[in-house]
């Protein structure tokens, strides 16, 4: 809590929290080893999760991504690590491990921000999961490649054989998975037991995720695999509503784990060899990433995310690091073991420091200076987003002039490129739309995102320009209480399309189409004339509250005549249904 306070995210909270509970903070946990075994199922619940959203053909049309960034990165950052060691006088071959186990990053770490920002979706978000996802399948051959080296105990040595389990596995999850996991599915959706629906998920993850641990593959591979095999299928949203708390739960348990493994004696014993080893890792790897994604697939933004979300060394390398114990010694490999940890730590602070960095470069490319406005329309629109997009390609199919102005200058750009003409300004200003004709307009549309400033601009018009005709966009039911108030006509942004919403549902029920027109109709007639009547009363919850009780009955009356001669709607099945959901929700 007091890392989200601080801005910090909730992954630097965990971190922060394992070191303070762990051995070498209050010592509440003694046996780290154990509780990491454990957290690292919310890897898995969480590659589970990112493949349900991952259809296949979205996954095969990121596989320029995958082969191409992710080869680059992976290949790029081994040559370079191996490279610098070399130059320190490493050994060749410890320096090879490490450098093929600090060129991965963590899955868990690199995902996480950029999910609790929404930023996934974005093309450095979707560069940073194909190189994540890359890297997995390139643990196999750096496996693979210790034991030639002479440095892994045969526990862990690479076979043919392994290699062919791997493959087997892998097909056997596409294929089998398909055909077996959807049925099983449907047929337990029909018993419409949720608790044996979230068991069978449980055991699926689970299931497919321990194979491919037993065949030498990664469990979050696994995981991500069975996540894209039901991405199709229809309880994929189900599903993913079924896991997400275990995924919350258990990644948090995996963050605090890493913070527990932090080896703080060797750190207050070399804090210069392991910072400055930590933050070369970090600071090559992004200045790596940036390189390499820069001219390949993402803007200049999308780059410096994708290289800070990946700048860290990751989980596997604690795996390769205990594969070459012959090769990398005892205190090397403690060494490494907390460069990497360190190294893990940056992230959230990296990403919070990369999104304030964008804010203030966002900040100064909006005060540029106001554009000048040398046109004088009938009709003024402050805002151009999707609510005045619409109004305005009326008006100009009518060839009614319209001047348009708005705020964001991304926006603007972006509307230019389509062939709009639109002003940069803040609406707000008088002088601004004094400029933009308002002494000689007819009509105003506030259409402005920010509730309180389109209210502020309609009373400041109303002063400055008496005789201008105001029309402002409403974004709930109390900002038309507000305008109301002033006498300016409000137009509630999603009132128009939710009552023609009703009337396409009215005639899929069986209504006639004019009958369903003349029923949205009245609903609509008596709902605006109830807002005059509630202005006055808009702080009083109380009042508000029994206006809209009353309300119901009146609606009720008003279309008594039109229930009775209302279709036939089976209400039996629709109230059972009801109930089913009523007892869930309160299980």
């Amino acid at each position: 809590m007091l890392s989200h306070r601080l801005g910090l995210g909730s992954v630097a909270g965990y971190l922060l929290a394992g070191i303070a509970i762990g051995p070498w903070g209050f010592k509440l946990v003694g046996q780290t080893e154990d509780v990491r075994a454990f957290a690292e199922l919310g890897v898995v619940f969480l590659l589970f999760v990112i493949g349900l959203e991952l259809e296949p053909q979205r996954l095969w049309s990121m596989r320029a991504r995958l082969l191409g960034l992710g080869a680059s990165q992976v290949l790029g950052s081994i040559a370079l690590i191996v490279l610098v060691a070399w130059v320190l006088g490493v050994d060749p071959r410890a320096a090879l491990v490490a450098a093929m186990a600090l060129s991965l990053s963590s899955t868990a770490l690199a995902l996480q921000p950029l999910s609790e920002r929404g930023a996934l979706g974005t093309q450095g978000g979707q560069a940073t999961f194909a190189i994540l996802l890359f890297q997995d399948l390139a643990v196999i051959p750096m496996l693979a490649v210790i034991p030639l080296l002479g440095g892994t105990a045969e526990s862990s040595a690479f076979s043919w054989k392994g290699l062919g389990f791997a493959v087997g596995a892998i097909v056997a999850t596409l294929v089998l998975g398909h055909f077996l996991a959807r049925p099983v599915f449907r047929h337990i959706a029909r018993t419409r037991l949720r608790e044996v629906f979230t068991a069978f998920a449980l055991l699926l993850v689970l299931g497919i995720a321990l194979v491919f641990e037993y065949v030498g593959l990664s469990m979050a591979l696994g995981a991500f695999l069975a996540g894209v095999m039901l991405a199709e299928s229809e309880y994929r949203h189900e599903l993913e509503l079924d896991i997400e708390p275990f995924k919350g739960l258990l990644l948090g348990l995996f963050f605090i784990a890493v913070g527990m493994s932090v080896d703080l004696g060797l750190f207050l014993r070399s804090p210069l060899l392991v910072l400055g080893l930590a933050l070369g890792i970090v600071t090559l790897k992004a200045a790596l990433l940036y390189a390499v994604a820069r001219p390949f697939y993402c803007g200049s933004g999308d780059a410096a995310l994708f290289a800070v979300a990946l700048s860290q060394a990751g989980e596997f390398a604690f795996v390769l690091f205990a594969a070459a114990t012959r090769i990398l010694p005892p205190e090397t490999s403690a060494v490494l073991n907390a460069a990497v940890a360190v190294s893990m730590l940056t992230t959230p602070f990296l990403v919070m420091g990369y999104e304030r960095f964008m804010r203030r470069r966002s900040d100064r490319r909006a005060e540029r200076a106001p554009d000048a406005i040398r046109e004088s329309q009938p009709v003024i629109v402050a805002g151009f987003g999707r609510f005045g997009q619409v109004v305005v390609r009326v008006l100009r199919g009518l060839g009614i002039g319209a001047t348009v102005i708005d705020h964001d200058p991304g926006q603007i750009d972006t509307v230019r490129r389509f062939g709009w003409k639109a002003y940069y300004g803040d609406a707000t200003r008088m002088d601004l739309l004094e400029s933009a004709g308002a002494a000689s307009a007819r009509v105003l549309l506030v259409a402005i995102d920010d509730p309180e400033a389109a209210l502020a601009t309609v009373k400041r018009v109303r002063q400055r320009f008496p005789q201008l005709e105001v029309i402002a966009r409403a974004r709930s039911r109390t900002d038309a209480y507000e305008y109301a108030e002033l006498g300016v006509p409000a137009v509630r942004e999603v009132f128009g399309s939710a009552l023609e919403a009703a009337g396409r549902v009215l005639r899929t029920l069986g209504f006639a189409e004019d009958e369903a027109a003349r029923i949205v109709r009245r609903f609509h007639d008596y709902d605006e004339a109830q807002i005059p009547q509630g202005a006055p009363h808009r702080h009083d919850v109380k009042k508000l509250v029994a206006l809209s009780e009353q309300g119901r009955r009146d609606i009720a009356q008003l279309l008594a005549a039109e229930a009775r001669s209302a279709p036939p709607i089976d209400q039996h099945d629709a109230g059972a249904d009801q109930r089913r959901g009523d007892g869930e929700g309160r299980a």
